[in-house]
């Protein structure tokens, strides 16, 4: 059975940084391609970053590039969302997910973590 447990949400002022882990369990993590998707009060859920199984490529939606980071760890099964400069907008549940290799859906998803951004 696959889980994802996400972690490192909290309360931030806007500018702060924060770092989420997600660790994959159930999963041969090193073929699986994981991203983090949010969803704030009254929006749809968006995706926000993604990494390839060996970490070579990323995307990110427009509205956090170069203020985040996705990486992800191997041998710990776990990856990450570095988020700095961050600003009251990317108040949401974020959510980690998992996909297989060449799959172009994303299968598996976490339970959420809140993220809120004070101004």
């Amino acid at each position: 059975q696959v889980q994802l447990v996400e972690s490192g949400g909290r309360l931030v002022q806007a500018g702060d940084s924060l770092r989420l882990s997600c660790v994959a369990s159930g999963v041969s993590f090193s073929t699986t391609g994981m991203g983090w998707f949010r969803q704030a009060p009254g929006r749809e859920r968006e995706f926000v970053a993604s990494i390839t199984t060996d970490g070579a490529n990323t995307r990110y939606t427009d509205s956090v590039k170069g203020r985040f980071t996705i990486s992800r760890d191997n041998d710990r099964n776990t990856a990450y969302l570095q988020m700095d400069s961050v600003k009251p907008e990317d108040t949401a549940v974020y959510y980690c997910v998992a996909k297989a290799k060449m799959s172009i859906r994303w299968e598996h998803w976490g339970q959420g973590t809140q993220v809120t951004v004070s101004s």
